[in-house]
């Protein structure tokens, strides 16, 4: 029994080192009739990377199960979880989520790199973008949106603000995630604890009595998080969050969707950030990097962002031109085709059609 157990750990922490190495976002066990699909999600893309047993890849899942503090017999309802595991030498956090299926539990690992600090410059190519979010930093109270789709950058953009923050004006920063994404010592982190009933409301009573300068609530998800946000904001205090939105326009849509009167958004929201992550071309070989490209200097992905601050956000939020057909500002569009006439963004990626540029359906 000892060595199987070990057998499953080694191949379990081989597996992380592989998505690791190859600078996976994801790993996804699909199961299926008589096996397991492994795929690893890589900029955005799945690439096939095994076919396992299906008695293997239960024990695996199990494994991951127990360690993230899953129930292992439960495999009729969906469950997440979350661990911290070190690949390579760096602490990585993995955020485990399984769903139940007819073939089995299938189980998606997010891997969330703990080490990888990056400043505002670090974020785009593109200096006019650089500029725009370091021109955030200077408020010090208000509500600030980060949205995009599942995978767009979100996370990495609010850590790398918030932190620009905190150093800024040596502030006293308060998070409060489902889970905890990105440990940061200079922050006081809160996690929402269903199974304890601690929940956002009771998350967000408790910071207020903390003393906080900025807020982060990790996502606003509903209603009940939607207003947490901006009674935090209406109090003076800079409250940072993100939101699942197409663009700018859409992330503003989505908050009168979840009941915040317009008013209360023209009171607090001082900038939108809407953002996605585009594959670029390596600047020193003029191609497009592929899966586990070891060159450091491939830049690999770049974030393509939409700003939405100043006039062009109060004009949005005035009802008399709700309905105006092209913005007052840049939008992601705008930038993926100067990225494209520049030479950074080949223009057959910025459609969707990155497998014509050889990229593997599998990786080897």
């Amino acid at each position: 029994m000892e060595d199987l157990t070990n057998d499953v750990e080694e191949k379990s922490q081989a597996l992380l080192k592989h998505a690791y190495r190859a600078d996976a976002s994801d790993i996804h066990f699909i199961p299926r009739k008589g096996d397991m699909l492994i795929e690893l999600r890589i900029r955005g893309y799945l690439y096939e990377l095994a076919i396992l047993a299906k008695e293997e890849a239960e024990r695996i899942i199990n494994h991951f199960k127990f360690l993230s503090g899953m129930d292992i017999g439960e495999r009729r309802l969906p469950q997440s979880g979350a661990m911290l595991s070190v690949i390579d030498h760096d602490p990585v956090s993995l955020r485990m989520s399984t769903l139940p299926t007819p073939n089995r539990e299938s189980l998606v690992i997010r891997l969330l790199p703990q080490r990888k600090d990056l400043t505002i410059n670090d974020l785009s190519l593109f200096e006019e973008v650089t500029t725009s979010l370091s021109s955030l930093l200077n408020y010090e109270n208000g509500l600030m949106l980060i949205s995009g789709p599942t995978g767009s950058g979100k996370t990495t953009t609010l850590y790398t603000m918030l932190s620009a923050l905190q150093k800024r004006y040596n502030a006293r920063v308060i998070t409060l995630e489902d889970p905890i994404e990105k440990e940061n010592e200079a922050f006081v982190q809160m996690e929402v604890n269903e199974k304890a009933k601690f929940t956002y409301a009771d998350g967000f009573r408790a910071i207020l009595r903390h003393d906080p300068d900025i807020v982060m609530i990790g996502e606003i998800r509903d209603e009940e998080t939607a207003k947490i946000a901006i009674r935090a904001s209406l109090t003076g205090h800079l409250v940072l969050s993100t939101v699942h939105a197409s663009n700018a326009a859409a992330t503003i849509q989505r908050m009168l969707e979840l009941g915040i009167p317009r008013f209360d958004l023209k009171e607090t929201l001082v900038g939108v950030i809407a953002e996605r992550l585009v594959t670029v071309q390596c600047p020193v070989c003029g191609s497009v990097c592929r899966p586990g490209c070891m060159n450091s200097n491939h830049p690999k992905r770049t974030g393509v962002f939409e700003i939405l601050a100043g006039m062009p956000l109060h004009d949005l939020l005035t009802s008399r031109i709700r309905n105006v057909h092209r913005p007052d500002y840049k939008t992601i569009e705008d930038y993926l085709q100067e990225g494209i006439a520049r030479g950074w963004i080949p223009e057959d990626l910025s459609k969707g059609r990155e497998h014509e540029h050889g990229f593997p359906k599998r990786l080897d």
